[in-house]
């Protein structure tokens, strides 16, 4: 089983726990949060350090050495370097496109509210807005095929 699909309901748990929680104490509530926050930040950056500190060397140990030669020489994390950046390429051209439709979308009814023969024009300016997310899924398509 994916540890990722686990992670879900312990997810929705904490989310549910943390709302309930600022429901009922507001203010002591968001040093609580936020000491929690602080808390995995530092468990993170901690399994970073070990993740990184064991290296190509020692996952070489015990074998052949020809095999710890032809695992030394590859190239590690470019493919997952890729992914991320695919990742990060989405997300933030997604949300760039959100924030331009919420504002060309507004403004568009706005002034359809005014002149309703206005309606092609506006429709063009708010799909322009979508197309940033559009660029954004392509640069991922692209760094997803070089990974």
């Amino acid at each position: 089983m994916n540890l990722w699909l686990v992670t879900i309901p312990v997810f929705l748990i904490a989310t549910t726990g943390a709302i309930l929680l600022v429901k009922r104490w507001r203010k002591s509530a968001f040093k609580f949060l936020l000491a929690i926050n602080i808390a995995v930040m530092v468990g993170a950056l901690a399994l970073l350090v070990g993740a990184l500190s064991s290296g190509p060397a020692a996952a070489a140990g015990g074998v052949e050495p020809a095999v710890a030669a032809a695992a030394a020489a590859a190239p590690h994390g470019a493919g997952g370097a890729a992914l991320i950046a695919a990742a990060i390429a989405v997300a933030g051209s997604s949300i760039g496109a959100a924030f331009a439709v919420a504002y060309t979308g507004s403004a568009a009814l706005a002034a359809m509210s005014e002149r309703p023969e206005i309606f092609g024009r506006a429709m063009v300016v708010v799909g322009l807005a979508e197309g940033i997310a559009i660029y954004g899924l392509i640069i991922a398509i692209i760094l997803i095929g070089k990974a």
